[in-house]
């Protein structure tokens, strides 16, 4: 049997995309997705302009999709170079533990290294003690920072 694997998204990927994304907002007590994820998604990922989005999905042996990756070039005006912002990394609570996390980070630094960039950033939740220790252990070190959020009317 073959093993586990991460591998970039596919077009038909999404929708399975668009629910593990509902499954990662319910973990993280946050408000769901809007309806219509996957085509928003397959836009960012797929659209007729650059991708400005790049999205990797664990795969299974039996071909399930146990969990995803979405990632980001980004700017550090303080460096003066970009990094690779990874915006989210999450697995169902039933695939973890299997050795996915670490194909996750190990897939992320090729993006990185692939486009010529030299750090990824993240953050989480500060109760998601889990993803902590995991974070940790790689040797990544975190930084102290709230994130906000304010949102903007587009008619306005």
């Amino acid at each position: 049997m073959s093993a586990a694997r991460v591998r970039h998204a596919l077009a038909e990927d999404l929708d399975r995309v668009a629910e593990l994304a509902a499954e990662h907002a319910a973990y993280e007590m946050a408000t769901p997705p809007a309806p219509g994820l996957a085509d928003r998604l397959a836009r960012l990922l797929f659209g007729p302009e650059p991708p400005r989005l790049r999205c990797l999905v664990a795969e299974l042996p039996d071909g399930r999709l146990a969990g995803y990756a979405t990632c980001a070039p980004e700017l550090s005006t303080w460096d003066g170079a970009e990094y690779l912002h990874m915006d989210c990394l999450y697995l169902s609570a039933t695939e973890r533990g299997l050795g996915l996390g670490p194909l996750f980070i190990e897939a992320l630094r090729e993006e990185a290294r692939t486009l010529g960039l030299t750090e990824i950033q993240w953050q989480t939740p500060t109760w998601n003690e889990g993803a902590i220790r995991f974070y940790d252990r790689l040797g990544a070190t975190p930084k102290q920072k709230l994130r906000y959020t304010l949102p903007v009317d587009p008619t306005a």
